[in-house]
């Protein structure tokens, strides 16, 4: 036994307990990081130790100056963003992976990396209602894969869905090249979409359109049918919709049944970013949500939301994973393998060949919580965000400005956008509770989003009293 390895023990046990204390405390510290930037440069050396610290020094540390510094995404008081994922079998699973250190790029550079993942996305595929053809098990091609977040997913999708169009045009028309394609591929997706879907776009050299959303904030079929029909005759070539299930701004849903039967005649690749919705489809309940899924030639979610597994991961599932690997395959002999053929080599379905057994993580929260305490998280959550809906509406100042399906509830006073910001300004200055704003057709509006795992009504209550306390004293100062 190594001196290290010893040293190691006692840490970590200390580090157990450390984490423990936060997570019991977490609800004493600001959701919101009360620090400027620069801060932390005034606290610790501007170079590196030339010889070892002290393991009790780096402890002390660690609360004196990164702890200040924390935005405490955990913390019952949090209500912006969505909820990250975190539970204590999740951080046990990222630990054995750290411990482990392989790097599955590959089968055989660590198969039980490779296995468990194929089988666990199976897991979980079937458990939020997942259509067979998107399973390894499946009748079909399909197959899931492990991505670091939606962005990556959207980002992927989006140019293994370009270069298989590419192929098929030049199947067609072999005299051309992939550069005198290009120019006339476009794509499309919703103005509630995430950031990342254009983004995707940008990184890929192409060129997006942002349709206009209903007034129920989602993407409809008759939208699309009119743009793509007004683009093909300018000579374009749509070929990639990015359809969103709880999208940021305000949690809507774009209508999968109609853009599907649109991308199914136009042979368009349909992409489904659920990053936060699809924890929601482990219970029968929320799955009418799915219809036109069937449609989809990628899904993705993001355990690491709502499911209680910290990030990175984030679910990647597509009916046919030729269209991944053969997007970007590269095969050197020094990845080359003697069961190549038989099995999968992850590193041909995502953007970089390393990978980390995020697997096991995922693994531990499904054996660990069962899909029936993951079932009940939700629903909790989404209770609490109806909680909150009740209270505002108690509130004749306020108004609710979109439809409460999960955990995302947005309101604003019935008053100027200035008033509203100025509000949402306050609010995050008390260090009491954090949230956020967003644009909705025009007008702004404050998320209070459920994102604690141990956020509970009490919280919702307090939250609810301090926003309407400020929106005392803002509105009597008018």
């Amino acid at each position: 036994m190594s001196s290290e390895t010893n040293e190691f023990r006692k840490q970590g046990k200390e580090m157990v307990d450390n984490i423990a204390r936060y997570i019991d405390t977490i609800e004493e510290r600001p959701p919101l990081a009360q620090v400027e930037p620069g801060y932390l440069s005034k606290l610790i050396p501007n170079a590196a130790p030339q010889k070892p610290d002290k393991w009790e020094d780096i402890m002390k540390d660690v609360e004196k100056v990164i702890m200040p510094g924390v935005s405490h995404w955990q913390s019952p008081n949090f209500h912006s963003y969505y909820e990250a994922g975190h539970s204590c079998p999740s951080i046990l699973g990222d630990m054995l992976s750290d411990g482990i250190g392989c790097l599955g790029f590959s089968w055989i550079a660590s198969p039980a990396c490779t296995e468990l993942e194929t089988i666990v996305v199976d897991w979980l595929g079937k458990a939020i209602g997942l259509p067979e053809e998107f399973l390894t098990e499946g009748s079909g091609k399909g197959g899931g894969v492990i991505q670091g977040s939606a962005s990556e997913a959207t980002l992927f999708s989006l140019l293994a869905a370009k270069m298989k169009t590419i192929r098929q045009v030049l199947e067609r028309e072999p005299d051309k090249d992939q550069y005198d394609v290009l120019p006339k591929m476009i794509a499309y997706t919703s103005d509630q979409a995430h950031a990342s879907v254009e983004r995707a776009a940008l990184m890929g050299s192409i060129r997006m359109r942002i349709l206009p959303s209903d007034d129920q904030h989602a993407m409809r079929g008759d939208t699309l049918k009119k743009i793509i029909e007004e683009d093909k005759a300018k000579g374009l070539l749509p070929f990639f919709v990015c359809a969103t299930l709880g999208t940021t701004g305000c949690c809507s849903f774009d209508n999968l049944q109609e853009l599907g039967e649109i991308c199914e005649k136009e042979n368009i690749w349909m992409h489904v970013d659920a990053a936060y919705a699809g924890t929601a489809f482990l219970c029968p309940e929320f799955r009418y949500l799915l219809k036109g899924v069937n449609y989809a030639t990628s899904f993705n979610f993001n355990p690491h939301k709502m499911m209680r597994v910290n990030f990175d991961c984030s679910a990647l599932w597509v009916k046919d994973e030729d269209d991944l690997v053969h997007a970007f395959y590269i095969d050197p002999t020094y990845l080359k393998h003697k069961h190549q053929g038989a099995v999968k080599d992850f590193r041909h379905w995502q953007i970089p060949f390393g990978r980390r057994f995020r697997s096991l993580k995922l693994w531990f929260v499904l054996r660990m919580f069962g899909i029936e305490q993951l079932q009940s998280h939700v629903r909790k959550q989404v209770q609490l965000a109806h909680d909150f809906e009740k209270l505002v509406l108690s509130d004749s100042r306020f108004e609710i400005v979109n439809r409460i399906v999960l955990g995302l509830v947005c309101i604003r006073l019935k008053e100027s956008d200035e008033l509203n910001n100025a509000l949402l300004e306050k609010i995050n200055a008390s260090g009491k509770i954090h949230m956020l704003s967003s644009d909705l057709k025009g007008k702004a509006v404050l998320r209070f989003a459920i994102c604690g795992a141990s956020t509970e009504n009490k919280h919702i209550q307090y939250a609810w009293n301090v926003i309407r306390s400020i929106a005392d004293n803002l509105l009597s100062t008018q």
